[in-house]
């Protein structure tokens, strides 16, 4: 083992850092500059491993645009130090967050790598510390030249390592909580650790700086189409002010419904200049607006097809184009193209 690795190991907040009390038995963070008396295994990888805690710690459930700016800026200042991040994070909202990373963290070439756990790791059936350690040791790995084995933003939960911008959040109760359904794995995690690096994004030449964003606009609403949705309700969603793009969830490969009065409101949006991005509600699966009649008539009136992209994904590239550009002729070419491995080019 390389004694001269160095992870950084960022508690930002979730169920991974709780610690029954064992009087109360109520769950509480816990101190992770402990990590190492918590978890002494940790040392037998002869790593350096520092760790750094948000202070106050935040519930997923409210992590916004300043949360992704503190992170990336915690990566940027530390970027030439470590060899890689391990970043402990609530689930809920862990490939929104992900997915930011990828577009913030330009021409990276050291793993960040997410995860976190269902039960506490203060719990005996924690899976925290097996998804902590093997996100440690692929953080650490490398090739024969020294270069990071998995040098992209991803997450790791349950033997398996996942590109951040292609997963979901599947299960609220068992262990594998995260799903890529349209992208393979990264990696499994067995008796050895399985690197697809078939898969895995590389950079045509090392030894780029890294290039951190952090203009972001979050001016995006999501509107999920459903049976009976009501004309008044969607002319009032596509019209609500400040809106600069819409994330469409349509069914299947990409169809809504078919009356006018679906398509008349959504190009009243569009008129407006606002952008309209189409992707599925499938778990799996990808838009394409020349399969169906339906389709066809969303993108006859200037709605963008999403392809394999998950709404996470949509979201945060919509938040960084719109922080980067105001054509919307720029954003759309870039929302076709596949920038952090994130979309499947046809």
């Amino acid at each position: 083992m390389n004694k001269t690795t160095s992870i950084l190991l960022v508690y930002t907040g979730g169920t991974i850092g709780m610690k029954q009390d064992p009087e109360t038995l109520d769950l509480r963070p816990f101190d992770f500059s402990q990590i190492l008396e918590e978890m002494p295994e940790l040392r037998k990888f002869g790593y350096t491993i520092d760790t750094y805690s948000f202070d106050p710690v935040i519930d997923s459930s409210d992590v916004n645009i300043e949360f992704w700016k503190n992170l990336t800026h915690l990566i940027e200042q530390n970027y030439g130090r470590y060899d890689g991040f391990v970043i402990l994070h609530g689930t809920d909202t862990m490939s929104f967050s992900a997915s930011a990373l990828s577009f913030m963290l330009g021409d990276i070439e050291k793993p960040v790598v997410f995860t976190g756990s269902q039960l506490p790791i203060g719990m005996l059936r924690t899976d925290g510390k097996e998804n902590l350690i093997s996100s440690i040791e692929i953080a650490a790995s490398k090739d024969r030249n020294g270069h990071p084995m998995v040098p992209e933003v991803c997450i790791y939960f349950e033997s398996q390592l996942y590109r951040g911008n292609r997963t979901t959040k599947y299960t609220a109760e068992n262990f594998r909580a995260f799903r890529s359904a349209n992208y393979p794995v990264l990696a499994e995690v067995g008796i050895h650790i399985k690197f697809n690096t078939a898969f895995i994004r590389y950079p045509e030449t090392w030894g780029k700086p890294l290039r951190p964003t952090y203009e972001l606009d979050p001016s995006v609403l999501i509107i999920k189409v459903i049976p009976g949705m009501k004309k008044e309700l969607l002319d009032a969603l596509v019209s609500i002010d400040g809106i600069r793009a819409i994330v469409l969830e349509t069914y299947g490969s990409g169809n809504a419904p078919s009356g006018s009065w679906f398509t008349d409101s959504v190009k009243k949006a569009i008129d407006r200049g606002v952008i309209v991005l189409n992707i599925t509600q499938c778990l799996a699966g990808r838009v394409d607006m020349d399969a169906y009649s339906t389709g066809k008539s969303l993108k006859n009136i200037g709605v963008t097809g999403g392809g394999d992209c998950t709404t996470e994904a949509a979201v945060a590239k919509l938040f960084f184009l719109l922080g980067q550009y105001s054509d919307n002729e720029d954003i759309v070419y870039f929302l076709k193209k596949n920038m952090r491995g994130e979309l499947t080019e046809v």
